[in-house]
């Protein structure tokens, strides 16, 4: 449940101190106690794997002063105060500066439990989202996500095949992953820092296809006015993805047969050869065999492709990973949309596992990305995710997070027109914005 992760407990009181930790160890939690701030502060710093809970009336430091340590060291640890009754203002004013929740004693050992819990799941959340960040900003990674057997072997020859120069020919259902597979492949490459070219054979007109491919001098053409670089020139010391290949015109494999076998192009209007290093990696839906038996592609370039066959089995084929891959999409989601990361149920990952995802992997990815931004439609997100199958308690969350956070983005972030509109108290309103780890815009220069 919290695996790695721990929880600082601060209480000069040691009977309730020694009580409060052993229930949450009793309750699955790894946990340390504390008597004073000064005696926690020496393990609390921006990478301290958990949360803490501190009573607010300590001798010395007080647990306002450790929070406002915290905001300045390691402002993304949610710290929950406790409270004594008189001081239920001020710790209302915490929340507004930081704190991520606050207990009001005496309380029980299930109220401690669950806000621990949650505070556990949000830090849990944002440690995956920086382990996110670090992955998708470093290159030379393959990050083809999932556990079954054949995305083990893909990884393996990835591995063993992107070192070197060798053409690959990527053959999968739309929406597979295939660009995802020649991304890696040249991240893992010596042509790591040479620039990456995707080119959908199937998306240019015939017309334009040799002229965006191999480029053309000024006045080549009517309509000609300056010179422009072609994808396979502008793709030299690099990769060059061709995705539907078997779209391209018969005309045009002629002319990138060569550029393969020689290593030169031609602009048009021009007899001036340019050299071309480039590293070619093609993706094809069905089987190209046919393509060449029919006559609408030649033997000659597809042996030239094909050096190695990569083959992407469609999702529904490989079922284990359809969750590790929409956590994944969550997670890549919410740094994209710069909001939190939501959990998903036991039930909704059966949900995810017994769906056919005709769209493969993007469909999957559409999902996780309706599901960050709060929207459930008819579509994927809510054929994946249907919220007939959750709780009571379930739903309403669900439902209170989405109003709210449309409340705030309505009013720009402004917490207390949107708590007047939504007929709640303003202080009422911070505790399920906490609660519910909802960005709020603007939220400082409100205070």
């Amino acid at each position: 449940m919290t695996t790695g992760l721990q929880v600082i407990f601060i209480e000069d009181d040691e009977l309730v101190r020694r009580a409060s930790v052993q229930s949450l160890q009793l309750a699955g939690f790894d946990v340390t106690g504390h008597g004073s701030v000064e005696s926690a502060a020496r393990v609390i710093d921006a990478s301290f794997p958990g949360v803490i809970v501190s009573d607010i009336r300590l001798p010395g430091a007080s647990g306002l002063d450790l929070l406002a340590q915290c905001r300045e060291r390691a402002p993304e640890v949610p710290v929950i105060l406790v409270t004594g009754h008189g001081d239920i203002s001020m710790a209302v004013q915490a929340m507004r500066d930081g704190a991520y929740d606050f207990i009001e004693k005496p309380f029980a050992s299930e109220r401690l439990i669950e806000a621990v819990r949650r505070a556990l799941e949000r830090r849990k959340l944002v440690l995956e989202n920086q382990a996110l960040r670090r992955e998708l900003a470093g290159a030379g990674q393959s990050r083809i996500i999932g556990r079954s057997l054949a995305i083990e072997q893909v990884r393996r020859l990835i591995a063993n095949v992107a070192p070197t120069d060798a053409s690959v020919l990527i053959n999968g259902d739309t929406g597979a992953g295939k660009e995802l597979i020649a991304r890696s492949l040249h991240e893992m490459s010596p042509r790591r820092d040479k620039p990456f070219i995707a080119v959908n054979c199937g998306a240019l007109p015939e017309q334009m296809f040799e002229s965006e491919m191999f480029g053309y001098e000024a006045g080549a053409f009517t309509g000609a006015q300056k010179r422009r670089v072609g994808k396979l020139e502008h793709a030299s010391g690099g990769t060059l993805f061709l995705d539907e290949i078997e779209s391209m015109p018969l005309s045009l494999q002629v002319k990138l047969l060569r550029v393969l076998q020689d290593g030169v192009l031609e602009r048009l209007g021009s007899n001036q050869p340019v050299r071309a290093n480039l590293r070619v990696v093609a993706a094809a839906k069905g089987d190209m065999n046919e393509h060449v038996a029919d006559g609408t592609f030649r033997r000659d370039l597809l042996y030239r492709l094909n050096v190695v066959t990569i083959t992407l089995p469609p999702l529904n084929e490989r079922r284990e990973d359809i969750v590790p891959l929409f956590e994944h999409f969550l997670l890549d989601a919410a740094v994209r949309y710069e909001r939190p990361a939501p959990l998903i149920t036991d039930r909704q990952r059966a949900e995810l596992m017994q769906r056919d995802w005709p769209g493969n992997v993007r469909e999957l990815r559409n999902a996780a990305d309706r599901m960050v931004l709060g929207i459930l439609d008819d579509g994927g997100a809510a054929a994946a995710l249907d919220t007939s199958t959750q709780s009571l308690k379930e739903r309403t969350e669900q439902f209170e997070r989405a109003v709210i956070g449309q409340a705030l983005e309505q009013c720009g972030g402004a917490v207390a027109v949107a708590a007047d509109r939504l007929q709640l108290g303003k202080a009422t309103l911070y505790e399920k914005i906490k609660r519910y780890g909802i960005a709020v815009k603007g939220e400082s220069s409100e205070r």
